[in-house]
């Protein structure tokens, strides 16, 4: 390959959450210069989801888990901020905020956008805990809360990292525990799933148990369809009514506008095949913003940029690329306490998901700890420590 940059592969990435920046990191490790990389990104950093959880319960500061996109130094790769305005699968061409791109290989990893004005008095009366902003702002209302009904609502499926929810009421738990207001509080989770984690049943079985010793009370297979923000009552999808003080929510989640407006999506995500291929020679999408057949969670998306990464150093290399997404991914789930779980699961194409559960335990933070330092030294090339003492 010519060390002419006007040579080298063009690849646009759109979207620097975990499957832009897995996929980006092994493309400059194993093509260096041989490929011309653009990643695209409308913010200024990098947050785990796993950190909101940290911020909101006061474990971090939102300045310690924020990871900026300028301080990536890689071969044959530009970080662009900007907002993505128009995508043309059919030409490969991107219109943004910082000027057009035109790409050999186009990645959508734009992810899922959240729609709280879609449900009814949630923007009166709710806290949407799933954005950085919402889950740093929730930090002050908890620590100003003196104790009562505390609602966590899931407004629809699909939803990002199926697990927080879970964890959400558990560290709600831990927090006011922690403060002195449990026994004057109550605690309800309503999930639209028939369990926690259903491809896990001994996931599921382990976060039921923790509810049911701490006093939560769960509510499965149903939905928030709205709030009645004078009454402060949550009205399900089958006209049962919840009174709350705190609502704490998971908004709808979306595909970009700009995505749908592109013709990329299908039943309101992008399709693609277990190789990540849109119907578009040439355009591959990875993570939240698809409909692959797994959880909306940056371990699958992590797994998918690998295969696409695959794929691209093989036209590079001239060789044939590995088989196709496997649906695996390992993600960790926290039971408050210090207490860490480990969930193994499978989502393999045309059967049943399967997983297995590790822990809870305290010594299992710490692997989760190395999770966290590992991507941040892969991705950013610089040490983290992602938990406090």
């Amino acid at each position: 390959m010519s060390d002419d940059v006007t040579a080298a592969l063009r690849v646009v990435v759109l979207g620097a959450g975990f499957g832009g920046l897995e996929l980006t990191t092994r493309l400059a490790d194993e093509l260096g210069t041989d490929v011309d990389v653009v990643l695209v990104d409308r913010t200024e950093d990098f947050v785990f989801g796993f950190s909101k959880l940290d911020v909101m319960f006061g474990r971090l500061t939102a300045d310690q888990v924020r990871h900026r996109y300028a301080d990536i130094v890689k071969p044959g790769v530009r970080f662009v901020r900007a907002e993505v305005l128009a995508i043309d699968p059919e030409a490969r061409r991107v219109a943004t905020s910082a000027g057009d791109f035109e790409a050999d290989v186009l990645v959508v990893a734009l992810g899922a956008d959240l729609d709280p004005a879609a449900t009814p008095g949630l923007v009166e009366d709710g806290i949407d805990f799933y954005t950085e902003a919402g889950a740093f702002a929730a930090r002050d209302v908890l620590e100003r809360f003196e104790g009562g009904r505390v609602l966590i609502g899931v407004m629809s499926t699909p939803f990002k990292c199926p697990p927080a929810p879970s964890e959400t009421a558990l560290l709600v738990h831990e927090h006011l525990t922690g403060r002195g207001l449990r026994e004057r509080s109550t605690i309800t989770l309503v999930l639209p799933l028939p369990s926690p984690v259903p491809p896990s049943p001994a996931t599921s079985a382990a976060l039921t148990g923790a509810f049911a010793e701490r006093g939560i009370d769960l509510r499965t297979d149903r939905a928030v369809r709205r709030l009645d923000a004078e009454r402060h009552v949550a009205v399900l999808d089958d006209d049962t009514e919840i009174g709350y003080d705190l609502f704490l929510a998971v908004p709808v989640h979306r595909a970009p506008a700009v995505v749908e407006a592109s013709g990329l999506t299908t039943d309101g995500w992008v399709a693609v095949d277990r190789s990540l291929a849109t119907r578009w020679p040439g355009v591959y999408a990875v993570g939240d913003v698809t409909s692959v057949g797994t959880p909306k969670a940056g371990v699958f998306a992590e797994g998918q940029a690998a295969v696409v990464a695959d794929a691209i150093v093989g036209r590079v290399r001239g060789r044939v690329s590995a088989p196709g997404y496997d649906g695996r991914g390992i993600c960790y789930v926290e039971f408050g306490d210090h207490e860490v779980a480990i969930v193994d699961v499978t989502f393999p194409d045309g059967a049943a998901p399967s997983g297995s559960l590790e822990g809870p335990s305290v010594d299992l933070a710490a692997v989760k700890g190395e999770f966290g330092t590992s991507r941040i030294r892969r991705w950013f090339g610089r040490d983290w420590a992602p938990f406090a003492d």
